[in-house]
Parts: C-alpha cells; sequence; structure tokens
C-alpha cells in the first residue's frame, strides 16, 4: 500500500520530523557532561573557596531545595517559600505586561494618529534603563511586592508592545480590504484577521519579554525583596556562603532554561498553521 500523502509528502516524512529533533537534541546533551568534569576538575585543582566544585553546589541544593517528601516533588518547604513568590511575580509582571503591551501595540498599529502621539512617549520610556528606576518604584510603592512587579512591568513591556505593533502594521491590506467587503465588523476584523497575522510577532516579543522578566525579578528582589531566589542570592553573597550563591545562580540558568523551553513548546502549538502556511508557499 502507498504512504499516505500529505501536501504532496509522505506521512512518514511528516512523523519522522519530531524524531530527528529529538536525537538531535540528546546529541546536543553530551556537552553538559564534559562541562561539568571540567568544571569540577579545574576547581578541585584551584581550591578556591570562592569557586566551589559543582559536587558541592549539587550537593548543597539538595540539601536546601531538593530533599523534602516525595508528596511535594522532593521540594522542601525552604524551596516552596523561595521559589513559590519568585515565580509568582515574575508570571504576574510578565502577563500584566503582555496584557497592556499587545493591547497598546494593536491600537497604536491600527491608528497612525495614536502612533504619532505616543511614539516619542514610547521612544523616551525604552531608552531609560530598568534598573535605575528601582528606587523610584521603591519610594512610591514601599519595599514589596508591587515595586517589584511594577519593575518588570516597564522592564519587560517594550519588546512585546513594539512587537505587536511591527506585526500589526504588517497585516496584509488586502486581507483588511477583503474583510471589509464580507462585512466584517472592527472586532470580527482584529480577531479573524489582524490577530492571527500579528501573532508571530508577538509571541517573539513574548519571549523576549519572558527572558527579560527573570533578570529583573533578580535585580528588584537583590534592591527591594524580602524574599525570593534573588534575595537568597544577595543573602548567601553576604553571608559568605558561596555553595549557596552559586547553587542561586545555576537554579537561575535552569529556571531559564525551562521557561525558554516551554514557552517554545507553546509557541509551537499556536504557531503550527503558520509554519504549515511558510511550508506550503
Amino acid at each position: 500500500m502507498a504512504p499516505r500523502e500529505i501536501g504532496g509528502r509522505p506521512v512518514t516524512h511528516v512523523a519522522a520530523h519530531p524524531v530527528r529533533s529529538v536525537i538531535r537534541a540528546l546529541g546536543r546533551l553530551w556537552l553538559v557532561p564534559v562541562t561539568l568534569v571540567a568544571w569540577e576538575i579545574a576547581t578541585r585543582s584551584a581550591a578556591q573557596p570562592f569557586f566551589p566544585p559543582p559536587s558541592a553546589i549539587l550537593a548543597r541544593m539538595h540539601e536546601i531545595w531538593f530533599s523534602g517528601p516525595a508528596a511535594h516533588l522532593l521540594l522542601t518547604d525552604k524551596a516552596l517559600g523561595d521559589f513559590g513568590p519568585s515565580l509568582a511575580r515574575l508570571f504576574g509582571g510578565w502577563l500584566a505586561a503582555a496584557v497592556l503591551g499587545v493591547l497598546i501595540g494593536i491600537a497604536i498599529g491600527c491608528s497612525s494618529r495614536l502612533a504619532d502621539y505616543l511614539d516619542p512617549l514610547i521612544e523616551l520610556g525604552r531608552a531609560v534603563p530598568p534598573p535605575l528606576l528601582v528606587p523610584f518604584f521603591l519610594a512610591l510603592l514601599k519595599l514589596g511586592t508591587p515595586a517589584q512587579l511594577a519593575t518588570i512591568v516597564f522592564g519587560v513591556i517594550w519588546p512585546i508592545l513594539l512587537n505587536t505593533v511591527d506585526g500589526t502594521r504588517g497585516v496584509d491590506r488586502q486581507h483588511l480590504e477583503t474583510a471589509r467587503i464580507f462585512g466584517f465588523s472592527a472586532a470580527q476584523r482584529l480577531r479573524q484577521v489582524i490577530l492571527p497575522a500579528a501573532m508571530p510577532k508577538i509571541f517573539a516579543g513574548l519571549r523576549l519579554a519572558l527572558s527579560l522578566a527573570l533578570i529583573l525579578l533578580v535585580i528588584a528582589e537583590i534592591f527591594g525583596g524580602t524574599g525570593g531566589i534573588g534575595y537568597q542570592l544577595l543573602y548567601a553573597q553576604r553571608s559568605y556562603l558561596y555553595p549557596d550563591m552559586w547553587g542561586c545562580l545555576v537554579m537561575l540558568g535552569l529556571l531559564g532554561y525551562l521557561l525558554n523551553s516551554a514557552f517554545l513548546l507553546l509557541e509551537r502549538r499556536v504557531l503550527a498553521w503558520h509554519r504549515g502556511a511558510r511550508q506550503t508557499n
């Protein structure tokens, strides 16, 4: 029996593509143990207290964060106290920036007059380094979560906003005219024409903003926090607990990798139609 075809290609080719991607991903993992072994040898040879070996860092991470009961996924109470508030601030600030950035970006992209008014303010705002505004937010909102959320929102809204504006302006005018001819209302044009066309750009901005949100979270917790992984990093550094400090750095790297991987998986699922359309063309 001849294999079924999709878009002129055998089904076996479509099914094999994810398999090849997994094999390539596994093939790249050889660098991780090689790096860990080289790190272990170098730090033990140097014998510097400021640079503990990865075995000591991992042992300390297990002791303070991952030695809890199985019912809590091996997470200790300290892990829940450190990671929970940080992740809540991270996603809270990122989601707030996403909503504001997409709404304002679509409005600017659809209205040239509004763009003329707001473009100078946008260029001014995105030129200000967000860490410099931490003292301002602390004075305005006091120490704690509100100031940290404000820092994250202000810092990560710009890539979302600018990518949304770019994606909205890039919508094919023929598609919009066709929608008008068929009697689509403004809301229908927004939902069925503008948003799908701008979605790849919006997702690109959201992905960049997620990485920036993690960085700004740490900065906000260091300068204006009383808890969270950023605060624990500062406490370990000031207390000369170098395995703890390096453990926080490793956790931040792992968290960034996991967040990026999860977002890429979500993006592939949501924008599967877009990749299929490009392959067809």
